[in-house]
């Protein structure tokens, strides 16, 4: 190893070294990739991803022509941002594209024909999808017969071949071209749909300047770095592992974010009170997700699209602050259904069942995936929930905590469903009112077939001991360097032996969250641990005032408290060690 190297590797503390060592780092070299991103290093050539040439030479002849392009893109926050990016690059080298949101509840996930149709009518010759479109097949073949061309990106399963005829024992769709990091050549499958497609923008900027088009070479040489807030929006939202080409956008992208140029972005942060200057992966999943992802689920998915599009500063005032009212609206049926599906949890399953399946005609589909999220934060394994949309069809979404693939469990059981798709943790389906009934006994089958094939690797063990007076801003600070966490580099979680418990309340709204006021019996140190949608009595250890208790928990910034207030975010109260 070169004597550089050695010298800055002197400057990572046992914590550190520690936090690593859990997640598999140990070599000083791996340290020093892991520790400290390099853009042109970790970010692979664009041109490995099959039918990559062939849909920027197919996109560069569309821009010759003056063809209309039309950028078709999911509506959650993969989709909407993705969307985004590819709508932003083709402004700035001066072409107007076309867009196209699906209506989760009327239409639903998916490229669909009647919209094909629609684009068509508009003269519409070119559909660039985002985040969707992999099983999209027979609208692919009817975009073929109607003269569309279509050019795919989708990060999305590829669904296995029946007849293992095509891609090394997988379907695609019959379109121009599939771009699709999960195809064999590339070497990160792991890319969300926005990251997928600013490989695409990517790709197309590079070979623009290769042909001396005036349109690209009058562009600053790094520009395309500028979208990278908005891929890694979608990279954290979209919960796919932080690790590799991920950790290089998310790191990135966040610099990007905490300075973006957007008006949108930074009216959202005004109206939703989060400090952009700072932003983090907690400020992506706990303040920007939810409401872009809000404008959906409340069934106005154009309003996440048009705020991160806008280059008016009064506009995004106003879309901000509608988002803000959506959400708002959002949070109070979430926690309602959430706490009706777990108190169904508590009822129906025990520590043993490692999924769960709920469901109530009365839910909202488009919220779901909020709620089985709570409900795998709160017991691990895997959630699904279904409910009726407003075509009285009845559709879902699935969690995991990443320990069984929810689109394995699925396509094992997919005689019970209707449609199924997505990735490792996090998925979406639809059922038959004849077969929705069947859905627990079938994955509790699927889940049994995965785990007899071979044991899980399940690790519930804390990744370090800690004192109360030892959680300072220095440590967090240390913490830091670990970050972006997420899937694949989890949020590390210390455990906080003896200590007591000075106050205990329930808050919120509705009274579903725990806040908990912490003290050292030997020091003057005290704090702040809270933890959402539980009840005091619903930990191993039920807290009280007076207790003596270990508590298993996430450090956290309490930014609403002051920007050097820290908190912990609870993840078990236990019985004190002894």
């Amino acid at each position: 190893m070169a004597r550089g190297t050695i010298a800055r590797m002197t400057g990572v503390s046992d914590l550190v070294r520690t936090l690593l060592a859990k997640r598999g780092i140990v070599e000083a070299d791996e340290i020093e990739r892991f520790l400290a991103p390099d853009y042109e290093r970790d970010l692979h050539d664009p041109f490995l991803m099959p039918d990559m040439r062939v849909a920027v030479e197919r996109i560069l002849l569309a821009l010759e022509r003056d063809e209309r392009i039309a950028i078709y893109c999911d509506y959650d926050c993969d989709g909407i941002p993705g969307g985004s990016l590819l709508f932003r690059f083709f402004k700035r080298i001066g072409y107007t594209p076309e867009i196209y949101v699906p209506h989760r509840d009327r239409e639903g996930y998916g490229v669909h024909i009647h919209a094909i149709e629609e684009l068509a009518a508009r003269g519409v010759s070119l559909i660039v999808t985002v985040d969707v479109g992999i099983v999209a097949f027979e609208a692919a073949a009817h975009a073929r017969k109607i003269g569309v061309e279509m050019i795919i990106t989708d990060h999305h399963e590829l669904r296995p071949s029946e007849t293992g005829t095509r891609e090394l024992g997988y379907d695609l769709p019959d379109a121009l071209a599939v771009i699709n990091p999960k195809r064999a050549g590339y070497p990160f499958p792991h890319l969300c749909g926005a990251g997928t497609a600013f490989k695409l923008a990517c790709a197309i900027l590079t070979e623009g300047r290769k042909r001396g088009l005036e349109r690209f070479t009058s562009i600053p040489l790094g520009w395309e770095k500028w979208l990278l807030d908005l891929a890694a929006i979608s990279t954290i939202a979209d919960m796919v592992p932080l690790v590799g080409e991920n950790r290089a956008i998310a790191h990135f992208g966040l610099r990007v974010l905490r300075r973006t140029p957007r008006p949108g972005l930074r009216a959202l942060a005004l109206s939703a009170r989060f400090n952009l200057a700072q932003a983090d992966e907690e400020t992506i999943g706990f303040s920007i997700a939810p409401r872009v992802n809000a404008a959906s689920r409340m069934d106005e998915p154009e309003l996440a699209l048009r705020l991160l599009t806008t280059d008016d500063e009064r506009e995004a005032a106003e879309l901000a602050a509608q988002l803000e009212s959506l959400n708002a609206s959002r949070k109070g049926v979430v926690a309602s259904i959430t706490k009706e599906a777990k108190r169904r949890v508590r009822d129906r399953y025990d520590e043993r069942d490692r999924v769960v399946v709920l469901g109530d005609p009365t839910w909202k589909p488009s919220l779901l995936g909020l709620s089985a999220n709570a409900i795998v934060e709160d017991r691990g394994g895997v959630a699904f929930l279904w409910g009726r949309d407003g075509k009285g069809e009845l559709k879902g979404s699935c969690r995991s905590d990443g320990t069984l693939s929810v689109v394995e469990l699925m396509t094992l059981a997919r005689d019970v469903f209707a449609e199924f798709g997505g990735h490792h943790a996090s998925g979406g389906f639809s059922v038959s009112h004849e077969n929705v009934h069947e859905l627990p006994a079938a994955l509790a089958r699927a889940a049994e077939m995965i785990e007899s094939a071979g044991p899980t690797d399940v690790c519930t063990q804390h990744d370090a001991d800690l004192s109360l007076s030892q959680v300072t801003w220095s440590v967090f600070q240390e913490l830091s360097r670990v970050a972006p966490f997420g899937i694949g580099n989890p949020k590390p979680v210390f455990r906080i032996a003896r200590i007591f418990v000075n106050e205990v309340r329930r808050f919120g709204k509705e009274k579903h969250h725990t806040e908990i006021s912490l003290a050292c019996h030997d020091t003057a140190t005290s704090m702040r641990a809270f933890d959402f949608f539980i009840a005091p009595e619903q930990f191993t250890h039920e807290p009280f005032r007076g207790a003596e208790v270990d508590v298993l928990a996430t450090i956290e910034r309490d930014a609403f408290r002051g920007p050097t207030r820290l908190a912990l975010r609870l993840v078990d109260v236990l019985s004190p060690r002894a």
